[in-house]
């Protein structure tokens, strides 16, 4: 099958591959689009891959403000040079990232960055309600890890699912733009402000403080 300049254009604006890759990819599957795309993205997230052990020392701070100046995220991307860390493409992704803190709220980066006291409380928490809930003992282990994974994906940022593409971790997300831009990407540190956040717990407590003080005189 002959592979046209047409073809060529649309699987890059597919995957954002360069074009010599996209028409090598057209002409490994004869010319099908779809198999070329699954070929692109399994030869760039390899190739991420390899990056991932790369010096990311450039890069930016993102921010984002959402719900009308109620929730704010500052979040540091890094990336190999100042000259991608510049770019439309990479400023886009760490305004991206910064969105999906916003609404997700995740409490970690990384799995690592769980420390074991959270991970004991969890266990505990998990084991007491499969008790409640009759499980037997033998089993209770092997339902609390598989709870410690879905805590995972729903409190460290690089497993949980990427607000723009449910499909997909925001690190596959970030893996695929590593192919893509051709340098090691790592999300850093992130802060997230919540309008209000602490202030009703402080002034229950200021209320409990004045009722003690009241039932005292």
């Amino acid at each position: 099958m002959k592979i046209t300049a047409q073809m060529v254009k649309e699987l890059r604006e597919r995957t954002g591959a360069p074009m010599l890759q996209c028409k090598k990819a057209l002409e490994e599957t004869s010319g099908d689009l779809e198999q070329a795309v699954d070929t692109l993205r399994k030869k760039g997230i390899a190739a991420a891959e390899k990056k991932a052990g790369r010096v990311a020392a450039e890069g930016a701070v993102g921010s984002y403000i959402h719900a009308g100046g109620k929730i704010g995220v500052l979040v540091e991307v890094n990336c190999e040079t100042d000259f991608v860390a510049r770019t439309d493409d990479f400023q886009n992704l760490v305004r991206d990232i910064a969105m999906h803190i916003a609404a997700a709220n995740p409490r970690f980066v990384r799995r690592e960055e769980v420390t074991g006291d959270v991970l004991d409380r969890e266990r505990e928490i998990y084991a007491e309600q499969m008790r409640a809930e009759g499980k037997p003992e033998n089993i209770i282990p092997k339902i609390v890890e598989g709870k410690i994974e879905k805590y995972y994906a729903e409190a460290v940022l690089l497993e949980q699912a990427f607000v723009k593409d449910p499909d997909k971790t925001l690190q596959q997300m970030i893996t695929e733009k590593v192919a893509t831009i051709g340098e090691n990407i790592q999300v850093r540190r992130f802060v997230r402000y919540e309008l209000g956040e602490g202030i009703e717990k402080k002034q229950e407590d200021f209320a409990a403080e004045v009722a003690a003080a009241a039932a005292g005189a």
